[in-house]
């Protein structure tokens, strides 16, 4: 299936989407995540947290986490469910090193390792991970539907995958209220403190354009799962996917 945030990108040249979306983290690697707090009034901290509670009664050894990014969702991951093992993997090496830096000075590298991948076909082996998480990253996919699968087929058979995306509510008045924000006070931020204003007219427009609700559900058991479900969260601005494979 086509979906309408594939064709969405940060940039108007001709260069593909994943070469576009690499090359926007890597320029606002360094304020990403002074950005991502401001933007959600650190609520982001608290979405993190509800994801990571539902992977808990699991207690997963091996954990995967996709678009990875600056490595929040991985170090909180790795200090509450103490995994033996957690990969984060992105295509953005800016991304990625200053994730390594907070890992680093967090204690954490001994469990925590980065490794530049394409989401779209990664190298991992079939079947090698308790749980594969990833946190506002798979409205950047290419092919959603390709990355799913590839997320589904590196999860060991029963094991766990836990999604956070932001997403656009549907409700009197916060979808009123998110849209001026989100046309209005996003891309200002991002131009005063990235320099690259045009990552966070993508940013709305991406959230804009993806897909919400049971549709991601359909493209998981389309994927490969065999239960996915959603739970809304702040009113609908941030959703949180939960499959079993």
């Amino acid at each position: 299936m086509n979906y309408k945030q594939e064709q969405v990108k940060p940039y108007s040249d001709a260069e593909e989407k994943g070469g576009q979306v690499e090359r926007m983290f890597d320029n606002i690697a360094s304020s990403y995540d002074t950005l991502n707090h401001r933007m959600s009034w650190n609520i982001d901290k608290w979405w993190r947290r509800k994801a990571i509670a539902r992977l808990r009664p699991y207690s997963p050894q091996s954990i995967l986490d996709v678009a990875t990014g600056t490595g929040d969702f991985a170090l909180q991951a790795a200090r509450d469910l103490r995994p033996q093992q957690l990969l984060g993997t992105d295509i953005s090496e800016g991304m990625m090193q200053v994730g390594k830096e907070k890992a680093k000075e967090a204690g954490l590298d001994g469990i925590i390792s980065f490794k530049r991948e394409d989401c779209m076909q990664m190298t991992l082996d079939t079947g090698s991970f308790d749980a594969v998480t990833s946190a506002f990253g798979i409205r950047n996919f290419p092919d959603l539907d390709k990355g799913l699968k590839e997320m589904c087929r590196v999860l060991k058979p029963g094991g766990h995958l836990c999604i956070l995306e932001l997403s656009a509510p549907k409700s009197f008045p916060m979808k009123q209220l998110f849209h001026v924000y989100s046309h209005t006070v996003m891309p200002l931020l991002g131009r005063l403190i990235s320099k690259d204003g045009k990552a966070y007219d993508y940013l709305t427009r991406s959230i804009e354009a993806f897909p919400q609700g049971e549709t991601v559900v359909q493209a998981l058991l389309k994927a490969g799962f065999k239960e996915a479900s959603f739970t809304r969260l702040t009113f609908g601005i941030c959703t949180l996917y939960f499959g079993t494979k």
